[in-house]
């Protein structure tokens, strides 16, 4: 697997395929950093080598070429955290961008206009990739939150860099997480999903079972394999046509001698509202008209627990709404705990969307080993698929 430290970037440019794909507010301010402080590593290295950058990228989903999508609005946002002063190219491809590439001196960054401007990109179309790679000497993606897709600057673009390849810090980083929790991590392994559908999640419980220890399940999902055992969940979210594959998964855990943990009690509430009336009962004995919206504190005992002996731990998907502050205790102590557990030793992996902003909102970003920058990506590599772009460097 080569990455940056295989090469020396000395007079050479690197075309680096970055995910800053950030969040604008309505004056066009970044209001999350995090992607490009994501990528910082990477671009610190070329430049201190004495290389220059050409950052590639997308923003949003544009339907052709749309301001509010343009990449110019982040320029600033990139010299303010890179420390360098960042030229922009109003089109990824073609002469102007050219020119600007050629022109690129040791210790400067050019940005590419958005990827997306141009259909070609999303379609992995060849010549529009052979575009792109005229414009540096070297290909690095960085960009683990498109590494799932076959785009012309993800993947297509490879081909044309024999040789010439490389993995960025941010996505090396990913792959190392993701193989210590699949493959490599210290046992007991631990898998906490949760999150509202069970059929979201069936790849990745499929693909786990054979990794882990302990499988704990939470969040609106729970609901489905306790009323598949006989349980009365009341008004709680279910899918009532996966209830025979949730009885297949505890019969296939119990098989590889994997323990399942679903929350024995709930905070159920008489609405779907944080001003609801609440009150606290068994998982299985929800009254009609009531729903479970977060888990109970004989649960949150029992998770912590099940966390603190384990070694390695993977964490995709809340234990309930933690959007509203009277369902987010469940979410908070699990938290808690894995924060502890990571304090005396182990590896914690965090992905998927929800959880991943459950981390931040409640503080918890710097007390895990490490948080996954990928949704989409992530839970395709949990589900075993080799990913297009991870493939395209390894070839």
């Amino acid at each position: 697997m080569k990455t940056l430290n295989d090469f020396n970037f000395k007079d050479k440019k690197a075309l680096i395929r970055v995910d800053f794909n950030v969040p604008l507010n309505e004056n066009f301010q970044v209001t999350d950093a995090t992607r490009i402080l994501s990528a910082k590593p990477t671009i610190i290295k070329v430049l201190e080598d004495g290389g220059s950058c050409i950052l590639m990228s997308h923003l949003g989903r544009p339907k052709g070429v749309q301001d509010e999508f343009s990449l110019r609005h982040i320029a600033n946002k990139i010299e303010e955290i890179i420390g360098v002063e960042t030229k922009f190219a109003s089109d990824c491809v073609g002469s102007e961008a050219e020119d600007l590439a050629k022109n690129l001196k040791p210790g400067e960054i050019l940005l590419l206009e958005n990827l997306r401007f141009h259909e070609e990109e999303t379609a992995g179309d060849k010549d529009f990739a052979e575009k792109l790679s005229r414009l540096g000497d070297i290909y690095v993606n960085d960009a683990f939150g498109t590494a799932h897709r076959a785009h012309a600057s993800t993947t297509v673009i490879a081909q044309f860099f024999p040789g010439r390849k490389c993995f960025g810090f941010l996505l090396a980083k990913e792959i190392e997480s993701i193989k210590k929790v699949m493959e490599t991590g210290e046992k007991p392994v631990l898998a906490i999903l949760g999150g509202a559908k069970v059929s979201s999640k069936i790849t990745i419980i499929e693909n786990i079972l054979d990794k882990v220890d302990h499988l704990i399940i939470g969040g609106g999902m729970s609901f489905t394999f306790v009323k598949a055992q006989g349980g009365q969940v009341g008004d709680s979210i279910c899918e009532d046509d996966k209830m025979p594959l949730a009885l297949e998964i505890l019969k296939l855990a119990k098989e590889k001698g994997v323990q399942i943990h679903i929350p024995v009690d709930v905070v159920a509430a008489n609405a779907f509202s944080n001003d609801a009336d609440t009150q606290v009962c068994d998982i299985n004995k929800i009254p009609d008209g009531w729903q479970g919206l977060d888990c109970g504190p004989k649960s949150k005992e029992i998770f912590n627990d099940v966390v603190l002996q384990c070694k390695t731990i993977l964490w995709n998907g809340p234990l309930g709404v933690f959007e509203m502050e009277n369902f987010a205790s469940g979410t908070i102590a699990l938290g808690n705990s894995i924060a502890e557990a990571t304090k005396n030793g182990a590896f914690s992996l965090v992905g998927g969307g929800d959880s991943v902003a459950a981390v931040k909102q409640f503080g918890f970003e710097k007390k895990v080993s490490y948080v996954s920058t990928g949704g989409g990506a992530m839970l395709e590599s949990l589900e075993g698929k080799t990913l297009p772009g991870i493939a395209a460097i390894l070839e």
